[in-house]
């Protein structure tokens, strides 16, 4: 049992070692080379998951473990040499109790932290800014109904990227937003289904032909942070990502003035110069 323990004491030095390179290896806004685990988070739902995963990965090393244990001591104690004479107990009513209660139990204590996440994404609090994304074969259309305008946002192509532009992911088109506002975003699809996901947000929700989806984020940090179309769309369906810039209050109020000249919706439509050429 010494061993055992001393088994058990490694795996969960090991858990908390990759827990803690989680951060060292894992990117911002962005995939990184070598990366281990979720994108690092700047959102309250973001935290949350990250703490989620932490924790039942804890959990379901344990179980694991434990599983693995009763299965060195079955090969241990009770093989033909140890035990050439085996036991015929058919039933134990206080382990058949136990074996019932605990998994149940164990649900409950993973349910309770799950509930209240599908809570914290789902329950859209009152928004700062409302965005409606588009998703079409291939590229993605924004529009800020509050401010009139819309746009499309198209990959750029590997001629057409600055340098720290990161590849398959840079647009021409990019949403921008406040840091430390409530973001609300009105999802649907004009063909197929898409869906709409930023890993560094925690969001990601279909994009349905007919039907209005929505969700939220509240990005802490400044910066530029990338997402990708996640449901297969068609040929294109890996060149249509998302690129969302955080900007703070004076830069948003700066961008918005000038996107309302730019994109400013003409004949019902947007900006000739603005149509999507795909």
């Amino acid at each position: 049992m010494l061993v055992l323990r001393r088994l058990a004491a490694l795996a969960v030095a090991m858990v908390a070692g990759f827990a803690v390179g989680d951060v060292a290896w894992a990117g911002t806004g962005q995939p990184s080379p070598w990366q281990l685990g979720f994108q690092n988070s700047v959102t309250p739902v973001m935290d949350y998951i990250h703490w989620f995963h932490d924790w039942l990965l804890v959990i379901i090393t344990l179980i694991s473990l434990f599983v693995l244990a009763l299965l060195v001591a079955v090969i241990v104690k009770f093989n033909a040499k140890a035990n050439p004479t085996p036991s015929r107990t058919t039933h134990n009513t206080l382990l058949e109790i136990a074996w019932t209660i605990v998994p149940v139990a164990i649900l409950v204590v993973i349910a309770i932290p799950s509930f209240k996440l599908l809570f914290l994404q789902t329950d859209i609090p009152p928004a700062d800014v409302t965005i409606k994304a588009t998703g079409k074969q291939w590229y993605w259309t924004y529009a800020y109904p509050d401010s009139n305008f819309e746009f499309d946002s198209l990959m750029l192509k590997d001629n057409e990227r600055k340098d720290g532009q990161p590849r398959l992911l840079a647009v021409d088109n990019e949403i921008v937003v406040p840091v430390n506002k409530n973001i609300r975003v009105q999802v649907i699809g004009a063909d197929v289904i898409h869906a709409f996901a930023v890993p560094s947000f925690g969001i990601i929700i279909d994009a349905v032909p007919g039907r209005l989806n929505e969700t939220w984020f509240r990005a802490t940090r400044e910066g530029v942070y990338y997402g990708q179309c996640r449901e297969l769309c068609g040929k294109d369906h890996a060149y249509m990502p998302i690129q969302v810039r955080v900007a703070n209050d004076r830069d948003y109020a700066a961008w918005l003035d000038q996107a309302k000249k730019k994109y400013s919706a003409i004949d019902g439509g947007r900006a000739p110069n603005q149509v999507a050429a795909k």
